[in-house]
């Protein structure tokens, strides 16, 4: 098993940048490929961007194609989001999750417990 932990959330003004943190434990992290997700008020969870194991791969939802980037510190078990010309319905609670597989509609296993992100407009 892995445990994560979001941080970096927060207030924000519309065209602003944040970054968002993922520490990981438990077991290996480089096994485990990465992801990013959102839920906004009222709305589903949104898939954002996704990480291979060793970092060589991302994959991004047409939504953040562009503004946000996934990275990953596999030496210091971190997962990053960098978010940039943020928008006001970028506003959600976001989660990292990890999972063994690498694909498309890949289900997550394990995830975190979510940080806000609120964008001012």
């Amino acid at each position: 098993q892995v445990q994560l932990v979001e941080s970096g959330g927060g207030l924000v003004q519309a065209g602003g940048s944040l970054r968002l943190s993922c520490a990981a434990s438990g077991r290996q992290f480089s096994d485990y490929v990465m992801g990013w997700f959102r839920q906004g008020p009222g709305k589903e969870r949104e898939f954002l961007a996704s990480i291979s194991w060793s970092g060589g791969n991302t994959y991004y939802a047409d939504s953040v194609k562009g503004r946000f980037t996934i990275s990953r510190d596999n030496a210091k078990n971190m997962v990053y989001l960098q978010m940039n010309s943020l928008k006001a319905e970028d506003t959600a609670v976001y989660y990292c999750a990890a999972t063994t597989s690498w694909g498309r509609n890949i289900e997550y296993k394990f995830w975190g417990q979510g940080t806000q992100v609120t964008v001012s407009s």
